[in-house]
């Protein structure tokens, strides 16, 4: 077989008709709202705790 050649023997019929009752609403699962999220440190009190489990990592 050459490039981008396939055996036919391969190819599989898929069946593509599919009912209303098959399908996934979109709205189903529809959450409205906001979340929020305030860790309370620093920048730099998050960078010196990354340095810190990096170092114990080593």
């Amino acid at each position: 077989m050459g490039f981008g050649s396939y055996d036919e023997s391969e190819q599989r019929d898929v069946d593509t008709d599919f009912d209303d009752d098959d399908a996934v609403s979109a709205e189903e699962n529809s959450h409205e709202g906001s979340i929020e999220f305030e860790n309370g440190a620093s920048s730099d009190e998050l960078l010196d705790r990354l340095q810190e489990i990096k170092e114990s990592e080593d």
